[in-house]
């Protein structure tokens, strides 16, 4: 009996503690995390998510670049830190999501290690090809596509990145198998391209937004159901006629799994304040990014999210990987 007291007291006391820092918190400078180099849309989202909480919350929240492996080695490092709130992570679909079909050593469960904080942003990507490559539209890049596959060459910034990713469901619904090479972003991937050793990439539209406009590479298509308002000229894979091209990685922070509640519920606010700042809106947008509407905010449409995503593109994805 008295075990049971002590057992329940123990509870209490540790709920008691919980709310206690909850409502303390944030009493130091936190982490966020960005498991990816820095400039790229991984690290500018970060920033602007950084500096939301910042401003909310009232302490310095510090963006740490955790490179490599797809994003999985800065994540795993959130996954392993303590649930206190201090370390927050600014992952993706591929290191919150996916990176199980890439790396199957992970040493972290993407669905089990995490909460939910909230989604910040959407960015659909772009089909790119070089300047000379001989398609001018999504079914000619299909024609050729499948008449030369052993010839082709496509670029990508790592297993498990966003570019990979998109390229490979690009693959997967026109039925190739390409030489997939690496580099260490998606920068090199475009030099590679502009100087002919990279036939395309896949990629969202900030990346090489500069590069179509100046016309040294072509746009074919928008992996989405809706035109950029930054290309407003390069049709949308579904008005192709490929829809299973439609890949807008979502950016979202995460705290380690057993986060007091209290603390995860005081970031998903100021996080949903943020977005709703028009200043905040008008950056996102000049990334070339989609602006997550009120209704997606929140812990639990991320998590929503991330099931329904995990659905639709693990088994693409596995097969890619395993063929």
């Amino acid at each position: 009996m008295h075990r049971h007291w002590a057992a329940a007291a123990a509870l209490l006391i540790a709920a008691g503690i919980n709310s206690a820092q909850a409502e303390d918190y944030p009493a130091r400078t936190v982490t966020v995390i960005v498991p990816f180099a820095a400039g790229g849309p991984a690290d500018i989202t970060g920033r602007i998510v950084a500096d939301i909480f910042s401003r909310y919350l009232g302490q310095k929240f510090v963006v740490e670049n955790v490179g490599g492996a797809g994003g999985t080695i800065g994540a795993l490092r959130a996954a392993r830190a303590p649930a206190d709130g201090y370390t927050i992570l600014s992952g993706h679909v591929g290191t919150n999501a996916l990176a199980a079909a890439f790396y199957p050593n992970l040493g972290y469960d993407p669905l089990k290690d995490f909460e939910p904080i909230g989604l910040s942003a959407e960015y659909p990507e772009l089909l790119v090809v070089r300047k000379d490559f001989p398609a001018n539209n999504l079914k000619e890049f299909v024609a050729y596509a499948k008449a030369n596959e052993a010839k082709l060459n496509v670029g990508h910034a790592g297993l498990g990145s966003v570019s990979y990713i998109g390229c490979l469901l690009l693959h997967s619904a026109i039925g190739i198998k390409p030489a997939m090479v690496p580099f260490t972003g998606t920068a090199p991937v475009l030099n590679a391209m502009l100087g002919g050793e990279i036939d395309y990439e896949c990629d969202p539209v900030l990346g090489t937004l500069e590069h179509v406009r100046a016309g040294t590479v072509k746009a074919l298509a928008v992996a989405a159901k809706k035109r950029s308002p930054m290309l407003p000229d390069v049709p949308t894979s579904y008005e192709q006629g490929l829809p299973e091209f439609d890949i807008a990685p979502f950016y979202a922070v995460f705290a380690p799994s057993g986060t007091p509640k209290p603390i995860v519920e005081k970031l998903a606010e100021a996080l949903n304040k943020g977005l709703g700042e028009e200043a905040v809106q008008k950056r996102l947008a000049d990334l070339g990014a989609d602006i997550i509407e009120p209704g997606r905010r929140g812990p639990k449409a991320l998590g929503d999210l991330i099931n329904s995503e995990t659905t639709r593109l693990m088994p693409i994805l596995k097969a890619a990987a395993t063929k």
